[in-house]
């Protein structure tokens, strides 16, 4: 081994320059394909999630004890998610700088390494070879690669610290060897290869330090064993560090075991349809796999993000050509294994650790001892891309001292520039989620898998008709995807096709697996693949008379798994639906034992509460998901509601700091805004309140609610007069709104003076609906002003047929009739006529003159005397809704609950609507 050189600050300027070359255009880059799952969706980098639940919590963010965990357990990489998100959020230019760095320090680290068994140039060569190679943008610029970075850092680091465990005269030094052990379980927190850096170290100690071939080993195992000698000190001390290696490893696999509860994850033959494949196909195709891998490392001209399903087709007999590949493979591996073990000097000690870094920590990806959720993934390639390199330069090396100098170097000349190039064109393709999977389907058409991603990706642009044409295209390449399938029926129900988003999802259900009696269902199936029982529920439980068989499917998705958390959400909605609140409240129940941590389903349970007529409970339920998720816009603004509608006034500076923290986090919604208005009415600031009513109109023109209640405020602050184009403008958006209609007639007829405005008004109230008793009464006033008893008396009475219990309009009734017969007395005829009464001029004026002493008519001011408008009051009484996790109900008009079901549950403010919207129906009493 030689002696590591130091690393100069032009070596590192040159390997960052050329990193920052090839990579700066990933800064551009956003969240792609795995990035989504990891980073978009992951709760666990949210500052409101608790540092534990990291270590608690697979690299997806699902906890570990569910079936459904990938097992990837990676805490560690998480952190550093976290961390970028609380410097940027969800700002993916930190997250690619951040990665662009850290290949930078890999590469310096790698480096060092090199330079334990490389001169200068030569390990310099190596790691821009490894700097440049265009298998690394999986790995650098998507943002889940960064586990490869992290991990490879700290197991270089480790192998770093196990070469100094060699002390003068062969001794021991433990210190280097505990970082090496400490460092290899950091590296292992990053991802699950990090442990394979114990095999390089136990090679490195037996061929490299203690400098054994295996001719030697063989010579003395055999003395050894035929009592001709005994194990040499050296030996003893090498098998002392191997057994303490060993045993630390053995730990690490044990605390790993505990961690995913000795539980694989479940794939489908979708992901690697070789593992689930018989013998021989499955072995001749994973060993197949093998010279795949080593031809990307060799020729990546052609990459691709995602090579599971069909991508490579399955060797199914011994006679399939591709096995003269693996073979050929196997030849030049054992070849080299060979050179390097049975040989002491440089070179082979160099092929050797090239070897380690290809083989070992690839061994986990492999398939050879265990089955993984993908065919070839490039990014796993990252740490044997190493040794690739390390053999690259050494045969260069070889090749420039045999008189090809010229040739060598500009053969190597050519290889960085086009893997410089490829590199940084190959950057775009991650670009967005459409540039990467259309890139991936030149390369490979028959992976259904990338056409529905390009369906995704268009989805997500509401592109539905060409990602229609793109998810078809999946199930025609792989007929049996039942993925493709669900994605069909989706986007036919985007484009209101229920017909075809039926008959698509049936074909996915029909495809799911059987139940075999004994046999445990959920190991059979991807637990997603069970969505094709939600998505048809929520389909058809648009239609009213099939909300049975919606509740059918949920209860069938149940039994097959019931860990099945979405399926008692979506129950629990369905059974809300079906006006049955104590089981809704059971499936809700269910799924928080599975999940307590889920603020949704507490918003949830609280809405079933409500239903219950149990507002406290509910508050209580609304607590808890704000305790969870403190600004969770839905339970913010519902509970500060019901805390409104208690009427207690102790609960109000609660319930305004909500409001306050729900606009902060939409400010554009003006339902927020209202609501902070109808609690400054409560609280009798008027000024404060008419600030939040504008504010309310002027983010939503036509603000039916705002619009009334702002008209409202004024008149009962004096300022009736400020009140009318408020109600104009209402009356212009909604000329049948029946309480503005009387909100302005009271104040033409009480400030205006101008009885024929109230009379239309009140006249095209009782148009609109006969038995509205309070226009009609107002309607009777009107006829009062006007003098014309007789029709006063006749709409009185018609007015108390509808409401015989109201003691005003009886009391009303009296004044008119006492009236008529004190004219009667008087000897004045009661005129039939409508309009003005009609009297003599003397005693017109007499009356006029008394009227200036004693006001006959009191104007609504008094109204134990005389007939009185009624003006209309405001009401701040509304409703809550369910908000389902993946999908919810939109409620508009006031009307009942409506099925139509939508995804985007941040978008749509269900509760607010209702509610604002059945103002009309709670002032008029009902």
């Amino acid at each position: 081994m030689k002696k590591m050189a130091a690393i100069s600050p032009k070596e590192i300027g040159i390997l960052s320059s050329v990193i920052f070359l090839c990579y700066w255009n990933s800064l551009f880059c956003g969240f792609v394909f795995d990035d989504v799952s990891a980073i978009l969706d992951n709760k666990d980098l949210h500052p409101s999630t608790p540092l534990k639940k990291l270590f608690q919590n697979d690299f997806w963010g699902t906890p570990m004890s569910e079936e459904r965990s990938h097992k990837s357990y990676r805490p560690l990489t998480v952190l550093t998610f976290r961390l970028n998100y609380l410097f940027s959020e969800l700002n993916a230019v930190s997250y690619h700088f951040l990665n662009v760095v850290l290949h930078a320090v890999v590469c310096i680290v790698f480096l060092k390494v090199c330079r334990l068994f490389m001169d200068t140039k030569i390990s310099l060569l190596a790691t821009l070879l490894f700097a440049v190679h265009p298998i690394h943008t999986e790995a650098v610029t998507g943002v889940v690669g960064r586990a490869e970075l992290l991990s490879s850092i700290f197991l270089l680091a480790a192998f770093l610290s196990y070469t100094k465990s060699k002390g003068p005269d062969n001794s021991i030094v433990w210190t280097p060897i505990a970082v090496a052990v400490f460092l290899v379980a950091v590296a292992t927190l990053c991802k699950e290869q990090g442990i394979t850096v114990v095999g390089i170290c136990c090679v490195y100690e037996v061929f490299i330090a203690q400098g054994y071939t295996f001719p030697v080993l063989w010579d003395t195992t055999l003395q050894i064993l035929m009592g001709k000698g005994s194990i040499p000190y050296s030996m003893l001390q090498t098998l002392l560090k191997l057994i303490v290696l060993m045993f630390s490893t053995l730990l690490l696999v044990v605390v790993r075991v505990q961690v995913i509860q000795s539980q694989l994850p479940v794939f489908t033959r979708f992901d690697n349809p070789a593992a689930v494949s018989t013998t021989p196909a499955r072995q001749l195709t994973f060993n197949y796999l093998l010279p795949v891998n080593a031809w990307l490392l060799l020729n990546p001209s052609e990459l691709c993000c995602d090579w599971t399903m069909g991508t490579i087709p399955l060797i199914e007999s011994i006679l399939d050509i591709r096995n003269l590949a693996t073979l050929l493979f196997y030849f030049l591996l054992g070849y080299l294994i060979v050179f390097s073990v049975r040989y002491s000097g440089d070179s082979s000690k160099t092929v050797l650790m090239a070897l380690c870094l290809i083989i070992l920590p690839f061994i986990p990806a492999s398939n050879l001892f265990f089955p993984v959720g993908f065919v070839v993934a490039e990014r796993v390639l990252y740490v044997p891309s190493m040794g690739f390199c390390m053999l690259v330069a050494h045969g260069w090396k070889k090749l420039s001292s045999n008189g090809l100098r010229t040739l060598s170097w500009i053969f190597l000349a050519l290889v960085v520039f086009t893997h410089a190039i490829k590199t940084f064109n190959r950057n775009w393709d991650w670009e967005s989620e459409y540039t990467l999977f259309t890139s991936a389907l030149k390369v490979n058409k028959n992976n259904a898998k990338l056409w529905n991603n390009v369906g995704h990706a268009l989805e997500n642009e509401k592109n539905y008709e060409r990602a229609l044409r793109f998810f078809k295209k999946a199930t025609e390449v792989q007929p049996d995807d039942i993925g493709a399938h669900m994605n069909v029926g989706r986007t036919y129900k985007n484009l209101n096709r229920s017909k075809e988003a039926e008959e698509s999802y049936l074909i996915a259900k029909a495809l799911m697996p059987q139940v075999i009696p004994g046999k445990k269902y959920a190991a059979r199936v991807a637990p997603n693949h069970l969505n094709v029982y939600i998505n048809l529920a929520n389909l058809i439980r648009a239609n009213e008379s099939r909300l049975e068989e919606a509740d059918q499917l949920y209860r069938q998705a149940i039994s097959m798994r019931p860990d099945f958390k979405q399926a008692y959400i979506s129950r629990g909605e369905l059974l809300l639906k079906m006006n049955k609140p104590l089981e809704a409240r059971e499936a809700y129940i269910k799924a928080l034992e599975l999940d307590r941590m889920n603020a949704d389903l507490w918003y949830n349970l609280a809405i079933v509460y409500i239903e219950l007529k149990d507002p406290s409970e509910a508050l209580r339920n609304f607590n808890q998901a704000l305790e969870l998720n403190p600004r969770h816009k839905l339970a913010l603004f519902n509970s500060a509601l019901l805390m409104q509608e208690s009427g207690s006034a102790r609960l109000r500076p609660e319930a305004k700091r909500r409001l306050l923290t729900y606009v902060e986090e939409e400010p554009h919604d003006a339902n927020g805004y209202f609501n902070l208005g109808m609690l400054a009415m409560d609280e009798k600031k008027d000024t404060e309140a008419e600030v939040w009513m504008k504010k309310a109109i002027q983010l939503h023109h036509g603000f039916r609610s705002a619009l009334f209640n702002l008209a409202l405020l004024y008149s009962q602050t004096s300022r009736e007069l400020e009140a009318l184009p408020v109600l104009d403008e209402l009356l212009r958006f909604y000329p049948d709104h029946s309480k503005g209609l009387i909100l302005k007639g009271d104040i033409l007829m009480n400030q205006k003076k101008d009885i024929k405005g109230a009379k239309k008004c009140f006249e095209k109230i009782v148009e609109m609906d006969p038995n509205n008793v309070q226009g009609k009464h107002n309607l009777c006033v009107v006829y009062f002003e006007e003098r014309d008893l007789i029709k006063a008396e006749k709409c009185l009475v018609e007015t108390l047929a509808l409401a015989p219990h109201e003691e005003y309009i009886q009391r009303h009734l009296s004044i008119v009739r006492g009236k008529i017969m004190a004219l009667n007395t008087a000897g004045q005829s009661v005129p039939p006529k409508e309009g003005a009464l009609t009297l003599p001029e003397q005693e017109k004026k007499q009356v006029e003159e008394k009227g200036k002493k004693k006001t006959p008519i009191k104007k609504l001011e008094d109204e134990s005397n005389v007939p009185k408008a009624n003006p209309p009051s405001r009401s701040k009484i509304g409703h809550v809704k369910s908000k389902p996790q993946q999908e919810k109900n939109i409620d508009r008009e006031g009307q009942k609950k409506s099925t139509k079901e939508i995804k985007d549950i941040e978008n749509k403010r269900v509760a607010a609507l209702k509610r604002l919207e059945e103002i009309e129906r709670i002032l008029s009493g009902e």
